[in-house]
């Protein structure tokens, strides 16, 4: 028992963790200037609300009052959330900014939320920027899903942050309850989760430019705190000094439009990739099919075939080359997901292989291939096909 507990002590920590990751200023900037090159406008007579965030020295908040008026901006809020109801309990301090405005408050400092927000040009330089930014304490902690933030959030155009991990599916559905634009970071296997999936097939989510992608060798890279404890290969220091982690999978989820998802994935017919492509799985091979469902295994997004007029299960990390216009999607092969789209069961012969001699899991409405007497479960894959 004392067991169990510990491991669930450990496994909140490490989700504790997770939701204290802070983005990057250029991270911000390249993503943002994607949905500017498609659309100019794109902000243009907004209210951009960030929330999730601390405003005083957070990347989006300072992003976004920088280029306040090339944007064009109507308002930037930023909230954030109070300490005390964080899950990571860190060192906190408050900032010299704070302790130094005639309105810090020693126990609101910890027990609220705070609130920046940028209308006007307030220091009267002739300019709308970070310098411009007012603060006051929230009335409570500043929780996404508190009245006093849902307000914030109905009067805001577009929402963009970097949500809680733990919480992403909770975050992204009180945005898609208000019906408004946003750009947030999470992770790739969101794309599993049956309410994220249904979004992205209704065409109501997409992924963003930067999406599971290794750049100069590294994948999305955030700040930590101070107290965080450094792990693992893709750990660093940055030249401040502050400690920094590379995150595989990660990605930023949008409904904001951007050029890349409209560029045609370039591809081989079947037999040019049984001929010529890179990958030993398909090279002089044919492609396997599924046992409980009408349609091929892909394993690789570059060998889908051009010419290949059935369905066809891709893993999901094709969502970042998904174009809709040249794909459609029909569901997603796995569990009560898989059964929606028509994903049979497993035979009671394969599922007593699957369980007794290979000592796995066997849910029904998993793809699955018999290859050479063997039961085969690729990991999730999409079901997708050819527009015609």
């Amino acid at each position: 028992m004392a067991k169990t507990a510990k491991n669930k002590n450990l496994r909140n920590a490490n989700k504790a963790k997770m939701d204290e990751f802070y983005t990057q200023f250029h991270d911000i900037e390249k993503e943002m200037s994607a949905y500017l090159e498609f659309n100019p406008k794109t902000f243009n007579g907004k209210t951009i609300l960030l929330p999730c965030d601390d405003p005083e020295w957070s990347n989006f908040t300072k992003f976004f009052a920088q280029n306040f008026e090339r944007f064009g901006l109507k308002k930037l809020i930023s909230t954030s959330y109070a300490v005390e109801s964080k899950n990571y309990k860190s060192n906190y301090q408050p900032s010299l900014f704070e302790v130094n405005d005639p309105q810090y408050d020693e126990y609101k400092t910890r027990k609220n939320g705070k609130i920046f927000t940028l209308t006007r040009d307030k220091s009267g330089d002739g300019k709308i920027d970070v310098n411009d930014l007012e603060w006051t304490y929230l009335k409570g902690d500043g929780d996404f899903r508190s009245e006093e933030i849902k307000k914030l959030r109905d009067e805001a155009d577009i929402i963009i942050t970097n949500p809680p991990f733990s919480l992403f599916r909770e975050f992204v559905a009180w945005i898609i309850e208000a019906e408004k634009k946003f750009v947030v970071i999470g992770n790739m296997n969101a794309i599993t989760y049956r309410d994220i999936f249904s979004l992205i097939k209704q065409n109501k989510l997409w992924t963003g430019v930067r999406f599971n992608q290794r750049l100069n060798g590294k994948n999305m890279t955030f700040f930590v705190p101070d107290d965080y404890e450094l792990s693992g290969t893709e750990v660093e220091m940055s030249a401040d000094g502050k400690k920094m982690i590379s995150v595989a999978g990660t990605g930023w989820y949008t409904n904001l439009d951007h050029g890349r998802r409209h560029e045609p994935l370039p591809l081989m017919t079947k037999q040019d990739n049984i001929k010529f492509s890179k990958h030993k799985e398909i090279k002089g091979k044919e492609y396997q099919k599924y046992e409980n469902f009408d349609a091929i295994d892909v394993p690789f997004t570059d060998a889908i075939p051009s010419d290949y007029k059935g369905a066809m299960g891709v893993p999901i990390s094709f969502l970042n080359k998904y174009n809709p216009e040249q794909f459609e999607i029909i569901g997603l092969g796995i569990s009560n997901s898989g059964i929606e789209v028509g994903v049979q069961p497993y035979k009671p012969e394969h599922k007593k292989y699957r369980k007794e001699i290979q000592k796995r899991g066997a849910v029904d409405g998993d793809l699955y291939m018999m290859i050479n007497g063997i039961v085969e479960v690729p990991y999730a894959r999409v079901l997708i096909k050819h527009k015609k």
